[in-house]
């Protein structure tokens, strides 16, 4: 019986490489090119995207958007807490104002959560825990004290940034954690391959003929939940919405009858495209997406992908190296650890062809 090991896919990042800040210049970031078939690597500048696709590509991006997930406040007995929301606020009852949302969230705080617990977030937001998960997840009932709790949701949070940029999200963090593409409010973390795009960029692609198709999968916690088997098979993704339009899926199911390339920004765009496939052709569908792609996946839609550096042994890890394999993957995140390329969400990153 073939054994899947997670351990295969782990590698040593030194701890410096983890990009913090992003870089002035959104397009500036630089960008590793594998060519599959000849097995090479080489070294470009995300600028110089324009001069590897033609109109013989299609461009399919996530349009998600990241809303301010993170809400910091205080436990009654002034304990201090954190809750990240894994869903924007929905408002519940009547009214021209709606103020109050329960929505599900994570908890972090010295103790566990206890159903009936009273959360203060500020002067005009707070939160009654009702609800306890078995993985300790809780239901938030949110209430304002006068204004649309959306609104005051929106300015109470913070942007969830990542756990490994260790510092607190900033004002610069509200537009540069966003990609240019983002208009569907619902994520909780950026489509981070995405976040390498201008619009001037944008501007030269369209200009040389690529077209471009969007998609939406909101990004969920189950995105970065880690692997614990060992047998990598054996892990389940969490489900996440995700929304493909009958205009874009005729658009992506034209261009692959015409011999064009589709071109995924990302692997939250691999997902939700493959997920779609079925019978020669890509369904329209609005639904949840649990497709979990590893090793020994037959891709069906995919010729071309965006990424960034993915964490060790980390599903994102193993999508990428389902399409390029393992030895030329990891070859090749050695080679950007060696010429010190920036990792992570704000870091570089590769194209593969």
């Amino acid at each position: 019986m073939m054994m899947y090991s997670i351990n295969d896919y782990d590698y040593h990042l030194p701890p410096q490489l983890i990009a913090q800040e992003p870089l002035p210049q959104r397009d500036q970031a630089r960008m590793l090119v594998l060519e599959r078939a000849a097995g090479v690597i080489r070294h470009c500048r995300f600028t110089q995207l324009p001069e590897f696709l033609s109109d013989r590509d299609v461009l399919v991006v996530n349009n998600t958007q990241v809303f301010p997930a993170r809400l910091r406040g205080c436990k009654a007995s002034g304990g201090r807490v954190e809750v990240l929301l894994l869903q924007p606020p929905t408002p519940e009852g009547n009214g021209d104002v709606p103020r109050q949302a329960r929505v599900l969230a994570l908890y972090r705080a010295s103790k566990p959560p206890k159903v009936g617990q009273m959360l203060n977030f500020g002067l005009e937001l707070e939160g009654e825990i009702t609800a306890v998960g078995p993985a300790g997840e809780i239901t938030l009932l949110l209430q304002s004290q006068g204004r649309d709790i959306r609104q005051v949701v929106a300015e109470a949070g913070a942007m969830p940034l990542p756990p490994y940029i260790r510092r607190l999200a900033g004002p610069e963090d509200t537009l540069r954690y966003q990609t240019i593409f983002a208009h569907r409010l619902g994520a909780i973390a950026a489509p981070t391959a995405g976040l390498h795009f201008t619009p001037a960029l944008l501007h030269r692609l369209e200009a040389g003929g690529v077209e471009v198709v969007s998609l939406t999968l909101h990004v969920g916690p189950g995105t970065f939940q880690p692997v614990r088997e060992e047998d990598y098979s054996r892990h389940r993704l969490a489900p996440e919405y995700f929304l493909l339009s009958a205009e874009s899926a005729a658009a992506i199911n034209r261009a692959r009858a015409g011999g064009k390339h589709i071109v995924a920004v990302g692997t939250t765009t691999v997902r939700v495209l493959e997920s779609q496939y079925c019978q020669g052709q890509v369904f329209a569908g609005e639904g949840y997406c649990d497709l979990f792609i590893y090793p020994r996946y037959r891709f069906n839609v995919v010729d071309r992908l965006i990424t960034n550096f993915h964490l060790p042994k980390s599903t994102l890890l193993l999508l990428v190296s389902a399409f390029a394999g393992r030895e030329f993957v990891l070859r090749a995140y050695q080679e950007a650890i060696a010429a010190r390329y920036r990792f992570y969400s704000y870091g570089d990153c590769m194209l593969i062809i």
